[in-house]
């Protein structure tokens, strides 16, 4: 199939994510259901890939990346200059580049016009956890003519290597080349006011209020948090605007002269509301109708030319979770308090200060700070995730500093002025991101009588896990509406030992790798208890074990890892390593007395190899018990066609694994951008699978789950998968309260059915 380089947005939807990213694939969905978005078209992942082929750019990238340590911002920065001074002086192919062209000029009516457009970067490994962090990549604004363009959409490439986004890939043990990135080109909005807009409260997580923050001019400076933003809310139900608060914008971006410049604003201009009644209530209703549309709250940006209102982008609300009451700050004396600002990540916590000037600085900041700036932007993050606070003087709820910090699950205030004269470096604070104050020295949470955080329990007969990775946000998680982790990975963890378990067993370090894994194991088992917790054994595939240390000496390069030496043929062909991941299992069921945590099985791919397991396992002491259950993934074809068979080796459930076995059933690899498009997980044969695999279970009286993405992503399916029968359902942590009261609502509609 021809690759293509560009589409237009009304030719693109939700479903085009591995060809157009997150942005595009919004983009074009909202174009097609009619909602007033800027024409563009979008220069895919196809033609970046292209590009990197054609200039022979991978290799060179990865020599430059080879061995980097990311922990030294010096290092990183320089790396980071090197491969985006690469990707930026490497040609764009003629045949990408006479796309562009031709969709450029066919953006307005006329012989060459040259429109002001915006180039943003939509990327397209939108699934990895954690990957939305606000602005990784690049946006640039009013830029004209053809030459101008190419050279912003090459920028736009080389920003999938910014110091930060190296970062945050080698510190997830992500591939660099996983990750593609699509660009958006869309005509430009002269926005004579611009912001942000929540369906939902991003700090409490009302869901019967739409938050809009407004400013004069380019939307630029709200995202960067560089102003902070006047701010309303609307009741959903009722249309009324229930709060109006004006704040003093002091500047503001626009064009001029050809360049985006930054002027001052008069006082009595900045201090007046930024939208009239009517302008906040049509931007209301459409933000109602976008979450109709995509069955979850958004997060929105919008934009306001000549009193015409559009939408330049949408995505998922991804902070959704706790609903958090604001905490009393009656307690605190007044003479503690240093400063007020708006609360913008719900939390309290204390510690140090670390006051930084630019990002330049982030190497100032350790694990513990309170990070205090001006403002935040991408460059910070590498900082804000050892921070245990955020506070800044702009910015307001749908700033950068706090949308990453409800990403990171750490309080922050923000627009507190005058907080960077207030404190100094090493004074002990205490930010109440509940309440916005800011006090003197360390005050806990029982002193400042703060709520038990709480969540509407929204009873269900199919049970609501949740996928976790990271022992550090087991216990905010814990204290959502789950009934236990249904997928607990092992892979970051392993990852973050660092060393192959077979180089640990050589140098007689097999403490190191069981140790660690099993505190890390009770760290989840503690916070969810007596809820389970259902362990996946590892399933690193071959080229995921070399990038550990001495992966290499152990492991063979393979052609197709993803086919090749893992999950469950690894444990039989040798049990040492597998046994180190039992002890660990028996350290925190044993020495810890969590009975909670349980085993999966991952990649089995016959049930004689499912037997060996069960044998290896009872040699080490674990056996199926009252309290000791075994599951099975089914993510290979062979598991849905013999799902008998394998039911009669004996497990008590079995997981349907919907990523792998839709790229087994369809014969694609949603990780190559070349074939990716076709990874559908509601393709009619996988249906038919995930039905067959349900009906089967609920037959042999054996639960059945599903851990993919799927459920997460697609509403419909869910409706499916309860009809058939299933017994759980495991999430994405920001989708477990949409899909939880999708389900009340389905159990019931088949309730009523069957009266």
């Amino acid at each position: 199939m021809a690759k293509k380089f560009v589409v237009w947005f009304r030719d693109v939807g939700k479903e085009d994510i591995p060809l157009v990213g997150g942005k595009g694939a919004n983009l074009g969905e909202m174009t097609k259901a009619g909602f007033p978005v800027p024409n563009g078209f979008i220069v895919t992942a196809d033609a970046y890939h292209q590009f990197l082929d054609e200039n022979h750019l991978r290799d060179k990238i990865v020599s430059i990346i080879e061995g980097l340590n990311v922990e030294s911002s010096k290092d990183l920065e320089k790396a980071s200059k090197e491969v985006r001074f690469v990707i930026e002086h490497a040609p764009i192919p003629k045949a990408i580049a006479q796309k562009i062209f031709q969709a450029y000029f066919q953006l307005e009516k006329g012989i060459f016009k040259h429109p002001l457009v915006a180039v943003r970067s939509s990327a397209t490994a939108e699934d990895l956890p954690n990957a939305s962090f606000a602005g990784q990549q690049e946006t640039f604004l009013n830029v004209k003519g053809e030459a101008n363009l190419l050279e912003k959409i090459r920028e736009c490439w080389a920003s999938l290597f910014t110091a930060r986004a190296i970062f945050y890939r080698q510190t997830n043990h992500f591939d660099h080349f996983r990750v593609g990135i699509a660009v958006p080109v869309q005509k430009m909005v002269e926005s004579d006011n611009s912001g942000i807009m929540f369906t939902i409260d991003p700090v409490t997580n009302n869901k019967e209020h739409v938050v809009i923050e407004a400013i004069y001019g380019l939307g630029e400076m709200i995202v960067q948090g560089m102003v902070t933003p006047d701010h309303y809310e609307v009741d959903k139900k009722s249309n009324d605007i229930i709060k109006k608060i004006a704040k003093t914008q002091e500047k503001m971006m626009l064009r001029k002269d050809g360049k985006n410049v930054i002027i001052p604003l008069l006082k009595k201009t900045g201090e007046k509301i930024k939208l009239t009644d009517k302008q906040i209530l049509t931007l209301a209703t459409l933000g109602k109708q976008l979450e109709k549309h995509y069955y979850f709250p958004q997060d929105s940006e919008w934009a306001i030319e000549k009193n015409k209102v559009y939408i330049v982008q949408t995505r998922p609300v991804t902070t959704i979770g706790m609903k958090s009451e604001n905490a009393s700050s009656s307690t605190v004396k007044e003479q503690d308090v240093i400063a007020q600002g708006d609360p913008a990540s719900p939390g309290i916590s204390s510690g140090p200060v670390k006051i930084l000037s630019s990002a330049k600085e982030i190497g100032k900041i350790m694990h513990g700070d309170i990070l205090v700036a001006e403002q935040t932007n991408p460059d910070y993050v590498p900082a804000m995730k050892k921070a245990t606070a955020i506070v800044t003087e702009r910015g307001g709820r749908t700033s950068h500093a706090a949308i990453v910090s409800r990403e990171l699950g750490i309080p922050a205030v923000v627009g507190t002025e005058g907080i960077m004269k207030s404190v100094k470096d090493g004074m002990v604070i205490t930010v109440n991101g509940s309440t916005g104050v800011i006090s003197k020295g360390a005050l806990t949470a029982s002193s400042l009588k703060v709520p038990v955080t709480q969540m509407k329990h929204i009873k269900t007969a199919t049970k609501v896990y949740v996928n976790l990775a990271e022992p550090e946000r087991a216990a905010a998680i814990a204290r959502m509406d789950v009934d236990g982790v249904g997928l607990l990975r092992a892979e970051f963890m392993i990852a973050g030992i660092g060393t192959h378990p077979k180089k640990l067993i050589a140098d007689h370090k097999e403490h190191i790798f069981i140790d660690t894994l099993a505190d890390q194991l009770a760290t989840f088992c503690k916070a969810f208890s007596p809820r389970p917790v259902i362990y996946r054994a590892t399933d690193f595939k071959t080229n995921e074990y070399r990038s550990l240390k001495g992966g290499n000496l152990y492991e063979p390069e393979e052609s197709n890892p993803m086919l090749g030496f893992r999950g469950a043929a690894r444990y039989v062909a040798d049990q040492r390593v597998f046994e180190m991941e039992l002890a660990a299992i028996k350290q925190v069921r044993n020495k810890h007395n969590l009975k909670n945590l349980w085993f999966m099985v991952p990649f089995v791919r016959t049930p004689q190899e499912l037997l060996k397991i069960k044998q290896i396992m009872a040699a080490n002491g674990l056996t199926r018990s009252s309290n000791f259950k075994l599951f099975l993934m089914v993510e290979i074809p062979t598991n849905v066609i013999r799902l008998d068979d394998f039911l009669d080796v004996g497990v008590d459930g079995v997981s349907i694994g919907s990523n792998d076995l839709t790229m087994l059933i369809m014969g694609t690899d949603r990780d190559n951008s070349e074939v990716a498009k076709e990874f559908n997980e509601q393709d009619p044969s996988v249906l038919w699978a995930f039905e067959k695999t349900i009906k089967t279970c609920i037959k042999r009286n054996v639960t059945v789950s599903i851990c993919g993405q799927a459920p997460s992503d697609y509403p419909d399916l869910v409706e499916k998968l309860v009809s058939w029968g299933i017994t759980s359902v495991s999430l994405n942590p920001d989708a477990v309260e949409h899909v939880r009261e999708i389900i009340a609502h389905v159990e019931k509609r088949l309730v009523t059915k069957t009266k």
